[in-house]
C-alpha cells in the first residue's frame, strides 16, 4: 500500500463537508440530486446552517461505498459552491 495522504484515493464510505453556496443558482435539492449521480453514492443529506444575504452555509453528508471525492468536489464547484472544510471522513478497507 502506498501512502500519499490524499483523501481522493481512500475507499470512502462517508464524508461530511462544510460548504458555502451562493443563495442564487441551483437549489439544495438540485445539488443533492446531482451528488447522487456520482458512482458509489447512496445517500446525500444537506442541512442548511445559515442563510446570509448572498450565501448559504451547508453541512453536506455523502454516504455510499468507494465513491469519487474528486467528482463530488467537481459538482459542488460546478454549482458555485466552495468546500470550507472536511469535517468527517469514514473509509474502510476491502
Amino acid at each position: 500500500m502506498k501512502l500519499t495522504g490524499r483523501v481522493e484515493e481512500l475507499p470512502l464510505n462517508k464524508v461530511v463537508l462544510d460548504v458555502l453556496k451562493p443563495l442564487k443558482g441551483p437549489s439544495i435539492v438540485d445539488m443533492a440530486l446531482l451528488l447522487t449521480k456520482v458512482k458509489g453514492v447512496k445517500n446525500v443529506t444537506i442541512t442548511v446552517n445559515e442563510v446570509d444575504v448572498e450565501t448559504v452555509t451547508l453541512t453536506v453528508t455523502i454516504e455510499g461505498y468507494d465513491f469519487d471525492f474528486a467528482e463530488v468536489k467537481k459538482i459542488i464547484e460546478y454549482i458555485g459552491g466552495a468546500i470550507h472544510s472536511i469535517d468527517q471522513v469514514v473509509a474502510s478497507s476491502e
